[in-house]
């Protein structure tokens, strides 16, 4: 399963860290999604279906899902999110060299999961992410980036308080095998996703111990 989008983590001052995925193609049409950590550990997923919500919290981990809707505008660098208590807006700066490097791999390429697999080790260097590895269910990710700028400012309300000023996204957020980028920023990427196959086996696409390819 494959989903074409964008992901922005924020980290605020108050301590609570978010991450919003933006997808303009998934298997479920365009949606939108939020996952939030607390300061004191509660992992908390706001998606706008039950379907995305069963789908989310099946290849994460969460404390708590609501089903509730999720909107996302973008105009120009200014991104606005609105889902039920949590209003976020935040605007995005120049891209660094990362990001016109990664603006230089085609997109068809930066799509494959063996890419994300010949990439893990810089972008663990240079980001403090990770590529590729298990999620929930048996099943396995890949990121393909093709994208990142970072965030210049933000502002986030969660159920009527003011969550601080922007911050690093620290500690790490704890939703899957990867957090996001310490420093704030939006990352254009290609998640894709392989799910556990009939047999048990899992199905990883163009990975080691694949049983077929996706």
């Amino acid at each position: 399963m494959r989903f074409d989008g964008w992901i922005t983590g924020i980290g605020t001052s108050s301590g609570t860290r978010l991450v919003v995925g933006h997808w303009a193609r998934s298997p479920f049409g365009p949606f939108s999604d939020v996952m939030i950590e607390r300061p004191d550990g509660h992992r908390l997923l706001l998606a706008p279906t039950r379907e995305t919500a069963d789908f989310i919290a099946g290849t994460y981990t969460f404390d708590e899902v609501r089903v509730v809707p999720v909107g996302v505008d973008v105009v120009g660098r200014a991104w606005t999110v609105r889902a039920s208590a949590l209003r976020l807006h935040f605007v995005t700066g120049r891209r660094g060299l990362v990001g016109l490097l990664l603006r230089v791999v085609p997109g068809s390429l930066a799509a494959r999961p063996a890419w994300a697999e010949a990439v893990a080790l810089p972008a663990r260097v240079l980001l403090g992410v990770s590529t590729c590895g298990a999620a929930g269910r048996g099943r396995y990710e890949w990121y393909g980036a093709r994208d990142v700028r970072p965030v210049g400012r933000a502002a986030a309300v969660f159920e009527g308080r003011d969550l601080g000023l922007l911050a690093s996204v620290l500690p790490p957020v704890r939703f899957g095998f990867s957090s996001t980028p310490r420093k704030p920023c939006v990352v254009g990427v290609t998640v894709t996703v392989s799910l556990e196959s009939g047999n048990g086996a899992q199905t990883r696409p163009g990975g080691r111990g694949s049983s077929r390819t996706g």
